[in-house]
């Protein structure tokens, strides 16, 4: 059965910053977290820590950084769902910038992700590519211009309004998640409040002085925007 996000959320990606018990530290840290301030976490480890990382959590989305769509047997080098699956994640970022899907491969994966049981989350760089893999049928929608990616730098309130409203055109049941140099809490706030169900971080977390610190302040910030926009 496929677990259900529900907003306000947060991805944290530890790329290839962190892995093994360094990831595991922070992932316990998220956890926590995440308890505290009614925020659901999605975590995306290595690969090869999924499996870790989801034996020593109960709480959070433990995401593959990719998947591809083929099926038990031959494919010397690829990611197969059932093993994603069975490793103990909830769900797969497909089409990162760092990581980019071809159109036809992006919905064949998200069928698979499907079929499988985990939730799918698909990368789009502007706001005609966000209404375009919306179409594709995906859990969640990452609205991210990969020119701003790692610069702390964040999207202006107009591109989170409208990558938003062009993902819920398509599908209202669609969440997006508006990320990109998301660096403070003031950024979580403020991407939440615009419209966003979800936003994210990689570097400003994994690289902070005190990471733990640094997601707390991220959670309230979102929890709080959320409450703030929806009462």
């Amino acid at each position: 059965m496929t677990r259900k996000l529900t907003a306000p959320f947060f991805e944290i990606g530890p790329k290839a910053y962190l892995y093994g018990d360094d990831a595991l530290m922070l992932a316990k840290a998220a956890e926590a977290a995440s308890l505290e301030f009614g925020v659901s976490v999605i975590f995306t480890p290595q690969l090869t820590d999924i499996h870790l990382i989801a034996q020593n959590t109960k709480h959070l989305f433990v995401c593959a950084q990719h998947m591809d769509a083929l099926r038990p047997g031959r494919g010397q080098g690829s990611i197969l769902p059932e093993a994603v699956k069975a490793a103990g994640a909830s769900c797969a970022m497909l089409n990162h910038v760092e990581r980019q899907i071809p159109l036809a491969a992006l919905k064949a994966t998200i069928l698979r992700a499907r079929e499988v049981g985990l939730i799918s989350i698909v990368c789009s760089d502007s706001i005609a590519e966000a209404s375009a893999c919306a179409q594709l049928g995906p859990d969640v929608v990452v609205a991210e211009p990969s020119e701003l990616i790692g610069t702390g730098m964040t999207s202006d309130e107009e591109y989170v309004r409208l990558s938003t409203e062009a993902v819920k055109r398509v599908n209202f049941e669609i969440q997006v998640l508006q990320g990109a140099g998301i660096s403070s809490a003031d950024d979580v706030y403020r991407v939440i409040r615009a419209g966003a169900d979800a936003t994210g971080s990689s570097s400003a977390v994994c690289k902070a002085p005190d990471p733990e610190k640094m997601i707390r302040e991220m959670l309230a910030a979102a929890r709080q925007a959320y409450d703030e926009r929806t009462k």
